[in-house]
């Protein structure tokens, strides 16, 4: 079982591919509120991910987020993750946002252990269903 305060970091610098602007989440050439939570939920799965049994994996299942304040096009920002509870295959993550002026978004992640074969066969089987 993981235990509580595994975390991991993502840095990356905003760029005009990850702005509200170019991903359709607004008009504004800062950093997309959905592009901020796809990097929070990847410092979640990479703090665990080494934790996990071969031939398994996490799906993120939860975001309860906030984006504080905007981040403009060529500063760095860094996501952070950490576990703060582990219970069965359920994992709760405090996530968090910051650039070099401070906070720039913060909230809660849950995400699902998986075994990745079953799980994509189960996605799998919706094709042929439609079929």
């Amino acid at each position: 079982m993981m235990q509580p305060g595994l975390s991991a970091e993502v840095t990356f610098t905003v760029t005009p591919e990850l702005t509200a602007k170019t991903v359709g989440s607004g008009t504004l050439d800062v950093l997309a509120t959905p592009v901020m939570i796809a990097k929070m939920e990847q410092a979640a799965w990479t703090a665990v991910a080494p934790h996990l049994p071969q031939d398994s994996g996490t799906v993120g299942t939860l975001m309860n987020a906030q984006h504080l304040s905007p981040t403009p096009v060529g500063m760095e920002v860094t996501c952070r993750a950490e576990l703060t509870e582990a219970d069965g295959r359920r994992l709760v993550f405090r996530v968090t946002a910051s650039d070099a002026k401070g906070p720039v978004g913060e909230g809660v992640h849950e995400r699902a252990v998986i075994q990745n074969d079953r799980f994509v066969a189960k996605a799998q089987k919706k094709l042929a269903q439609g079929e």
